[in-house]
């Protein structure tokens, strides 16, 4: 019996490692790579090391379990080569890749949710800033159109009365019952002091045609307008408070509206022109101080809340106006009610201190005159003042009507009167009207004037045409009565239409050289 190992299937190797030498014994039934780890265990590396024997003569000696015993004085040197990527090194690799791959499954929601959360955060924020930008845009367009909507070619100037806003849309147009009221209630007060004092030089001006309209802004021209009260007396005649009459002008102004034409300032120059006929033609010397705060009062209100769309379009497209007034003069029956709606606020009517039986008759007056201004009326109202030149009667209560007509339409067209330099632009914010209105016809399949159709119609044919059939012969009939309309209208009119004339000229020269290269191209520039 024995201790249960043979000394035969005993090995003994010396190995040396670090300049250390020492003694291992092994079972030689044993595997090579358990050797191999034993061998790294007694050096004091990691059982896995990648290790070689050699001999001191640096020959590599086989790992075995059969290799033979060697002595202390020469022992083999071990040495580490790395890893040994065997089976073990597999078995580990794998194990931690799976456990690996199991936290990754377990994850899987959460990152999905931490994933969705995130996409959904930049999503938002990219919305944010797309909306953002496309509101930027919006502003950038809307600051150019404000920007064109107000500027004047002609003086290089900002309009400012074309700032308000409209309240109701030109597409629909509401009656006074209905939602304007709601610019009647929004009362402006007036300030409580004089913001403006005129000199004597534009107090002067303003009594003739080539007073520039455009260097005025809106508040300057309600000093204006009150100015024309005062002068003539009518403030002292028909016993009007001075708040109430400043009142009543700022109500006035807030109820026209930003057309391109028909706006506060048109308002104004109709009315500046009757202060300058009635001063030159001396109208206060056949007519009554009553009769000229009618003939300005009725020109101040003729377009009061105008919505840029006249009497034709309110027909065709039916609009509520229209049905109203049965398709009689819809506008101007309009501008009446609103002047009245304005007047009937006791802090507004500067007729407050007449009697009943005056308020009637001047509320009559003023609906005949702002009636009048109603062009499919023209030749009716001309016809019938040309009757009366003959023998015209101012005691007459019919001839002094048809005059006062007559007065007011003259200043209601009466542009072309002014220096070309002033009336010119208003031709151009007249035919912005007339276009902007012919387009939405045509997109509505409603009938288009010729005049106002931009495919068809230009500035110096139109006004050729309205100066010759419309303007001069008002003025000529009405410069039979006052001798004085020569120098204030005629000159103006004879000058405009040669101007338009000479356009019409060049624009035809114009167009024969397009269609004909071998035309006079310099003949063309000197006109």
């Amino acid at each position: 019996m024995g201790n249960g190992v043979s000394k035969k299937k005993i090995g003994v190797l010396f190995i040396s490692h670090e300049s250390k030498v020492q003694r291992l014994t092994f079972d030689r039934g044993t595997t090579a790579r358990d050797l191999q780890e034993q061998l790294a265990i007694a050096v004091g590396l990691n059982r896995l090391s990648n290790i070689v024997l050699k001999t001191k003569g640096d020959v590599v000696v086989a790992i075995s379990p059969t290799m033979l015993n060697n002595t202390s004085s020469d022992p083999y040197i071990v040495e580490q080569s790395g890893y040994n990527v065997g089976a073990n090194d597999v078995i580990a690799s794998t194990v931690k890749e799976i456990g690996k791959q199991f936290r990754q499954a377990f994850m899987v929601e959460e990152t999905k949710r931490d994933i969705y959360s995130k996409v959904t955060s930049i999503e938002n924020r990219v919305e944010k800033d797309g909306k953002r930008l496309v509101e930027m845009e919006k502003y950038k367009l809307d600051l150019v159109e404000l920007r064109d909507s107000i500027y004047n070619k002609q003086t290089n100037t900002l309009d400012y009365n074309r700032l308000r806003p409209s309240v109701t849309l030109p597409e629909h147009f509401y009656c006074p019952s209905t939602s304007r009221e709601a610019l009647l209630s929004q009362q402006r007060d007036i300030p409580a002091y004089n913001k403006y004092v005129l000199t004597s030089e534009t107090k002067e001006s303003l009594k003739t045609p080539q007073f520039d309209v455009w260097q005025w802004e809106p508040n300057e021209m309600l000093a204006l307008l009150e100015e024309m009260y005062h002068e003539l007396g009518l403030v002292e005649e028909l016993d009007i408070h001075p708040s109430t009459l400043k009142r009543f002008l700022l109500r006035v102004q807030e109820n026209y509206r930003n057309n391109p034409f028909h706006n506060f300032r048109h308002c104004f120059c109709v009315s500046q022109m009757m202060y300058v006929l009635i001063h030159g033609c001396r109208l206060m010397d056949s007519l009554s101080k009553r009769d000229l705060c009618v003939l300005l009062t009725a020109c101040i209100c003729h377009d009061l809340d105008h919505p840029g769309f006249n009497n034709t379009y309110q027909i065709n497209a039916r609009t509520e106006l229209a049905v109203r007034y049965n398709d009689m003069s819809p506008l101007e029956n309009h501008h009446c009610a609103v002047s009245f709606k304005i007047l009937s606020s006791p802090e507004c009517n500067i007729f407050a201190n007449l009697s009943e039986e005056e308020f009637k008759e001047i509320r009559g007056d003023m609906i005949i005159l702002i009636l009048a201004t109603d062009m499919a009326r023209h030749a009716e109202i001309l016809d019938n003042f040309k009757q009366k030149l003959d023998n015209f009667d101012y005691s007459s209560e019919d001839h002094l009507n048809t005059l006062k007509m007559i007065l007011i339409k003259a200043c209601d067209i009466s542009n072309e009167c002014r220096p070309i330099m002033v009336s010119e632009g208003w031709v151009e914010c007249l035919m912005e009207e007339y276009f902007h209105q012919s387009d939405k016809e045509k997109r509505d399949a409603l009938p288009v004037a010729p005049f106002m159709d931009r495919d068809r119609v230009t500035k110096p044919t139109a006004q050729i045409g309205f100066i010759k059939y419309v303007l001069l012969p008002l003025f000529e009939a009405l410069n039979k009565l006052y001798p004085e309309i020569e120098e204030i209208a005629l000159e103006h009119l004879r000058q405009a239409l040669t101007h338009y004339e000479k356009k019409k000229d060049l624009e035809e020269r114009k167009k024969r050289f397009l269609s004909d290269p071998e035309a006079d191209l310099e003949t063309i520039e000197a006109h």
